[in-house]
């Protein structure tokens, strides 16, 4: 399974935002950014994907920036795959002369999709969070 630079990084700031959830200040795009490597602007139409979804909120202000809009234990990788490349789960056989091996493979080919679609579903960014510890990577230094 390969994942596009644009999913990595929606997955890394719904981790930021994880980590900082029940913190009183919101978490600008610049903070996440830079923590990240992400390019700012490409951020910026990351996170309004995922606010449009309802899993992000955004509060305006000098003292505005992003918040998760819903506990991270009920955010799934899924969740923020589907919004960020759309339903992958639609298989269209390519082939206009359908015969029994084209069909084997395209079922072969939704089956291992579906599996796929529900381990992704079965991990929460609250999952993700304890893997690390709960730490971000600032806190390493010295």
């Amino acid at each position: 399974m390969q994942f596009s630079a644009k999913t990595e990084y929606a997955c890394l700031a719904i981790l930021e935002l994880s980590l900082h959830q029940n913190d009183i200040r919101p978490l600008r795009i610049d903070d996440i950014a830079s923590r990240h490597g992400i390019p700012s602007r490409f951020l910026v139409q990351i996170l309004l994907q995922l606010k449009a979804a309802g899993i992000v909120l955004s509060i305006r202000g000098a003292a505005g920036g992003y918040r998760l809009a819903k506990p991270a234990d009920t955010i799934s990788l899924g969740e923020v795959m589907e919004v960020i490349t759309g339903d992958r789960s639609n298989f269209v056989q390519n082939s206009n002369n359908v015969t029994p091996m084209s069909e084997a493979l395209f079922q072969t080919w939704e089956s291992i999709s579906k599996i796929e679609q529900e381990n992704l579903c079965a991990v929460t960014f609250e999952d993700l969070l304890q893997q690390t510890g709960g730490l971000s990577e600032d806190m390493y230094y010295i």
